[in-house]
This record gives structure tokens, C-alpha cells and sequence, in this order.
């Protein structure tokens, strides 16, 4: 889910976790002692490099337990920021560098070129049987499951309380013009960001589904085909660009990342931002908590559904370590690791057992409410490996320039041949 698509951050960083030797330089490498080393790229969920929460810590702890079960497979771990892993990995498979596994973003645009497992050949089917259907589902191409499910998200509106009743607003925002209202009277009581609205590479396309989501637009129609340029679209980001020039949402949102955006509002500069559960540990890290948690604004009233962020875990079949990753990856699923990573980033698990599990959490709680009514990117169309990654570049774009004209181009780069 960018998760999540979600969340992320630090520098890009490469480190082979927990003894893990030379490791492979191409993938999984064959010692002579037949020992399998797996060449594994991740995205960072954390605070990056050299904190407590990075990415580096959290796979090291999971490679650890399971090379202390499985003595004869290595694990080395190269751990990306968001803003630099689909680049990367691109040019590692350029090169002939392969990993054996890759987490991140997105799996489609790997398929058309035949380099990945099938789920059903790296993942037992006691722990594919326990996936939620509905994510499950978005791992196929064509009927053929090639993407598993790593962590999923919700979004909702975070709001601050404490500067609410500054301002003399009463409630949290339904439509859009009430969220308009409640900015206006926010920088009125001196707030410098009323609504957070980050735009920038790391996650704008999550930020600007949700507002298209809004105006009963999103990037492709009820048909299936793509319209990122359609009237409720160019509608939506014309409302943006409004705000924008209002002076009542962050500043050149086309330039900020969400971690940023986030790290505002928990240091009480920003009103209301669109967030999820990955969200919370920011916000408590600044010692925020006097906020609110609501459905987000529609044009007319709430979303009656919102953005699931899904974020992927797959398996390469250029060196033929199958076996080995489907060690790897029940290991993953059925041990603490897939608990562990809901507890230390709030993000949701993917699997019944999992949501059971923190089923408890009030925090968490409207986040899992609101999965089973999610609208998720077009994962299945392999047009958006290479769509995805346009939009983060560009569409913040459409709150600076002219609308229908940055939206245009994407709607050009979405139809090209």
C-alpha cells in the first residue's frame, strides 16, 4: 500500500543483515557447502538508516530468526527508500542483477516479461488459503496469482483538535466546501498549514486518488479504461489548485514528501491531513495526541470508501531458489514477523489470522473497519508499473499549472502503445 505506498524513508542504503557473508551478487548464490544465499530488496518502512524503526533493523530481526531455523539458506537484505527503490530495481534487472525476492509497490510490470514465480510455486497453500480474498485477488494477472500480499493501509482524516477549537471549528469536514470553510478559519487563527497535501515523488499518487475518489473520479472509468484526464479529475485538482492558491495547504505541495507533511502535523502545524495507521507512530513520536480521526470529504459529503494500499512481496525465477523462498516466505507469514511489522509501522496485516490478532487495537480500529469497503489502485494492468511512477513525478503539477494540461500527459502516457 504505499504503501503505503505506502511509508517510508531514509537514504538509500545497502546492507547484508546477520552474518550473511559476501552474499550473492546476482541472486541466490550456491556455496559449496550447499548453503543457498537469497538476494532479497526491500522498501524501508522506517525512520531510515541508523534509527531505532529502519528498515535494516526490522529485516535483520526477521533474517535472524529464520537463518537461526534454517541454517543452510542465507538471507542478504538490501533495504531502498521509497522515492529510489523502483529505479534501482529496474536497473539491477537491467544489468542482470536479479534479486530472489523483491518488496515493494507494485508486481504487474515484471509479468509481461515472464520473471516471476507463481504464487502457488513459492507459497503453501495453508498460508495462501489465510490471505483476505479480496487482496488475493489483486495478485493476479489473467486469472495466475503472481503477487502476495505484503501489508495493506487505510486512509482517514487526521485533524487536530486543540487547533479546531482555536479556530472555532466544530466538527471535522464532510463535503468540500466545509473543508474549505474549516482552512479559511484555520490560517485566520494564524495556522500555516490548514490542510497538509503532500504531492510530492514519495506518494502522490495515493493522495491524489483519494481526492478523485471524491468527485466519483479515480484513474480508470467504470469501464476499465483509463481517465485520469476526465472532467471529475480535472474538476477535483482545479478545487486543489484553489486551496493552493488561498495560501491554505502546504506550500508547494508538489515538492513535499508525506513523512514530511506527517511530521507537521504531528508538531502542530498543520489542521487536517489525509493519513493512515503507518501514520500514528509519527504523530506520537512529536507528542501529538489530542486528534481526531474522520471519514475524508468528498465534493458532496464523506467517502463512502477509500483508499486500500496494498504493497507487494514476490519471488524472481532467475535462480532458481524456489524451494528456498517458499522457506522464506512461510517463515514470514506464519512466525512474529508479519505481526511485528503491523505493531512497529501500524500497518495492517494481509491475512485473517493477522487482523484477528489486532483486532483489539482501537487505533487500528478504523483503518480495519474501513478495508473491506477499499478501492485500490489498478494493479492488475500492466500500464501502471510504468503509469505509477509518471504520476508521482508529475501530477503535483496540476495544483501549480493548468489541470486538464499536466493530467493530459498522464492520461497520453496511460493510453501509449
Amino acid at each position: 500500500m504505499r504503501l503505503v505506498g505506502g511509508a517510508a524513508l531514509g537514504l538509500a542504503t545497502v546492507l547484508a543483515l546477520s552474518s550473511c557473508g559476501s552474499g550473492a551478487s546476482e541472486g541466490g548464490d550456491q556455496a559449496a557447502d550447499g548453503q543457498v544465499t537469497l538476494k532479497m530488496v526491500a522498501a524501508d518502512y522506517g525512520d531510515g538508516p541508523g534509527k531505532p524503526n529502519s528498515g535494516e533493523n526490522f529485516w535483520k530481526g526477521v533474517v535472524d530468526e529464520f537463518e537461526a531455523a534454517n541454517p543452510d539458506i542465507k538471507v542478504d537484505v538490501q533495504v531502498i527508500n521509497w522515492n529510489d527503490i523502483d529505479k534501482q530495481v529496474a536497473t539491477m534487472i537491467q544489468n542482470g542483477q536479479v534479486p530472489d525476492i523483491l518488496q515493494t509497490g507494485d508486481y504487474s510490470g515484471f509479468v509481461a516479461d515472464g520473471l516471476l514465480y507463481k504464487v502457488d510455486e513459492v507459497l503453501s497453500p495453508e498460508v495462501s488459503g489465510d490471505m483476505l480474498e479480496k487482496f488475493a485477488e489483486f495478485g493476479k494477472v489473467d486469472g495466475t496469482a503472481y503477487g502476495i500480499p505484503f501489508v495493506s493501509s487505510a486512509r482517514a482524516l487526521f485533524y487536530n483538535k486543540d487547533l479546531f477549537d482555536q479556530a472555532g471549528v466544530a466538527e471535522p469536514p464532510k463535503t468540500w466546501d466545509e473543508l474549505k470553510a474549516a482552512a479559511e478559519k484555520l490560517k485566520a487563527a494564524g495556522v500555516s498549514q490548514p490542510f497538509g497535501l503532500p504531492l510530492g515523488q514519495e506518494e502522490a499518487q495515493a493522495e491524489s486518488f483519494l481526492w478523485m475518489l471524491g468527485n466519483g473520479g479515480g484513474y480508470k472509468d467504470a469501464s476499465g479504461n483509463w481517465a485520469i484526464n476526465s472532467a471529475q479529475n480535472v474538476e477535483t485538482f482545479t478545487y486543489l489548485k484553489g486551496l493552493v492558491d488561498a495560501g491554505l495547504t502546504t506550500p508547494n505541495p508538489g515538492t513535499k514528501d508525506r513523512k514530511t507533511v506527517w511530521e507537521d502535523f504531528g508538531a502542530g502545524k498543520v489542521g487536517m491531513v489525509n493519513g493512515g495507521p503507518m501514520s500514528i507512530p509519527i504523530f506520537d513520536a512529536a507528542g501529538l495526541k489530542n486528534y481526531g480521526v474522520a471519514p475524508i470529504p468528498g465534493k458532496d459529503g464523506p467517502l463512502d470508501t477509500t483508499l486500500g494500499v496494498m504493497d507487494w512481496i514476490m519471488a524472481f525465477n532467475q535462480n532458481g531458489n524456489a524451494e528456498q523462498i517458499k522457506k522464506f516466505f512461510d517463515h514470514f507469514y506464519t512466525g512474529s514477523a508479519a505481526e511485528k511489522i503491523s505493531e512497529t509501522y501500524k500497518l495492517l496485516p494481509v491475512t485473517n489470522g493477522g487482523i484477528q490478532k489486532l483486532s483489539g487495537d482501537e487505533k487500528l480500529k478504523p483503518f480495519l473497519d474501513a478495508l473491506p469497503n477499499a478501492s485500490f489502485y489498478p494493479f492488475q494492468d500492466p500500464k501502471w508499473a510504468e503509469l505509477n511512477p509518471a504520476i508521482k513525478q508529475t501530477i503535483g503539477g496540476a495544483v501549480k499549472d493548468d489541470p486538464a494540461a499536466v493530467l493530459g500527459e498522464l492520461q497520453k502516457t496511460a493510453e501509449a502503445g
